[in-house]
């Protein structure tokens, strides 16, 4: 039986279905390993809402990811990586995607956590032209998912802890980007930032993304993870550091990738406000005040909207 690592484990307190997934886990992965003549080869590792298992397989070394079936974000992610077929992202062996498993081929676990961040941006930029590919039919649609949290954000009360003059750009930033154009929908990653691109397979192939949450949609959509991860290494005397920082990493971003400055801007707006909305509404759902770790977050949200901005 594989022990679930301790930091997946203690997702059980967010709720009845991850505490069943969760005990579920160690016999669905015991049949997956047997049904597909894998054997574990190293230390379980483990992601915010999946385990991941190194395994030796009858075609080479590989990795065993299950996932927690209560993660409509990932739902589709064997279809992204089907479609990519290992250009610019690990490559798909096998899934199953009622039980939410899937074979990815192994690749280092090293990741672009330590890479100067305009580094890593110029690297993120890059792997862009890459995996922003005609979407599938299959996919959920950003305009659907962005409606959904616009519908929130109106319900959202006024002494709400976001600024109002924010919540109302955002509103309106997200109509004028819905309008109807002549653009094709591109198959989004949805939450690539450092920690989801790691080592690759050649020289030719240095860096390779994983974990992909897809949408089909606007390929400006694509920034703002790379801004609000890794934020503590900019925190210095003032907010013009944090901000300056922010703002450098948004124009590595936009230059490599050939990506117009104005739109990816209005995106990373409504996306942090739309972050800070959930962050409310779920303190909201469970009655209750917001925690610490909840208000830096959305002081976090509210200061990268603001950066991107003249």
């Amino acid at each position: 039986m594989i022990d679930v690592p301790e930091g997946l484990a203690g997702q059980a307190r967010l709720g009845e279905d991850w505490a069943a997934w969760l005990d579920r886990l160690p016999a669905l992965t015991a049949t997956l390993l047997a049904e597909w003549s894998l054997r574990p080869d190293g230390a379980s590792m483990h992601g915010y809402c999946s385990l991941v298992v190194p395994v030796s397989s009858p075609d080479g070394p590989a990795a065993l990811k299950v996932t927690f079936d209560g993660d409509d974000e990932s739902a589709l992610e064997h279809l992204a990586l089907r479609r990519w077929d290992g250009a610019g992202a690990v490559r798909l062996r096998r899934a199953d995607p009622r039980r939410r498993a899937l074979l990815l081929e192994r690749l280092v676990p090293q990741d672009l956590g330590d890479a100067w961040d305009v580094e890593a941006c110029e690297v993120v930029a890059g792997l862009y032209g890459a995996i922003h590919v005609p979407a599938l039919p299959q996919l959920t649609t950003l305009a659907s998912v962005v409606e959904k949290d616009d519908a929130r954000l109106a319900d959202l009360p006024r002494d709400a802890p976001l600024p109002r003059r924010l919540v109302e750009q955002a509103r309106s930033l997200a109509a004028d980007l819905l309008a109807p154009d002549d653009s094709r929908p591109v198959l989004l990653h949805g939450d690539l930032h450092y920690g989801n691109v790691l080592s690759g397979r050649s020289d030719d192939e240095p860096w390779l993304v994983i974990d992909p949450k897809p949408m089909a949609g606007d390929r400006h959509y694509e920034p703002a993870p790379m801004l609000w991860n890794r934020m503590d290494e900019l925190v210095g005397s003032s907010f013009d550091s944090v901000r300056d920082g922010l703002r450098r990493r948004f124009h590595t971003l936009v230059d490599v990738a050939g990506l117009d400055e104005h739109r990816a801007r209005d995106w990373v707006v409504v996306r942090m406000v739309h972050n800070a909305l959930w962050t409310i509404d779920d303190a909201r759902r469970q009655h209750r005040g917001l925690e610490r770790g909840e208000r830096d977050w959305i002081t976090r949200c509210i200061t990268v909207a603001k950066a991107v901005q003249d």
